[in-house]
């Protein structure tokens, strides 16, 4: 399996999301206000859910794509792919 141009994009996003949620932990443990800690959850649950999103649209975008014009894959294959990935949008 391929590299594709948004892996780096999507990898940025989430290592940045990691360092977040490492210092969610050291909130929690420093005993830090639950309002300051949601707020740091949802700035990771957004980064993840946006990289997800970027994740699926491109799978959709190149490899299915690129398997219906080369035919590759078969239709019932390429539209059982396809229903199974946007699941996660």
């Amino acid at each position: 399996m391929s590299t594709h141009t948004s892996h780096p994009d999507i990898i940025k996003r989430l290592k940045r999301a990691e360092g977040h949620l490492k210092s969610i932990i050291v909130m929690l443990e420093e005993g830090r206000s639950c309002l300051d800690i949601a707020q740091q959850l949802q700035a990771v649950e957004s980064a993840v859910t946006n990289a997800k999103k970027t994740l699926v649209h491109d799978h959709i975008d190149h490899c299915l794509e690129q398997a219906v014009r080369e035919g590759s894959q078969g239709a019932d294959d390429t539209l059982r792919e396809f229903k199974e990935i946007t699941k996660y949008l």
